[in-house]
């Protein structure tokens, strides 16, 4: 197999030869979801950030929604990671409690 081989997208055997693509995978944590306050690097504005949910990209992006109706603010899912404007670590650890999740304030 030649370095030219490697590009190929179509053969007179098989045809149009597609990408496998592969589905991005939830991290594998410990099984404890992360609360924190975070403001560095943030131009002073403060965002509560949730790790380690450990749910499908799908899943993940119903719960910030969910969550950001909770507190009644913006958000967004970067990375795995859930991050919420303002701070509201005591709504979202209770939230994230009541579904079942064993969850920790981390940080400072």
């Amino acid at each position: 197999m030649t370095a030219r081989d490697d590009k190929l997208v179509y053969s007179t055997v098989k045809g149009r030869i597609a990408p496998e693509v592969s589905s991005p995978r939830a991290p594998r944590g410990d099984g404890i979801v992360r609360v924190r306050r975070e403001t560095q690097g943030r131009g002073g504005k403060t965002v509560t950030s949730i790790a380690g949910v450990g749910v499908s990209e799908d899943k993940l992006k119903e719960l910030a929604g969910e969550l950001k109706r909770l507190c009644g603010t913006g958000g967004t899912v970067k990375d795995w990671v859930i991050e919420i404007q303002g701070d509201h670590r005591d709504k979202i650890v209770a939230a994230l409690q009541q579904r079942g999740f064993t969850v920790k304030l981390a940080g400072g």
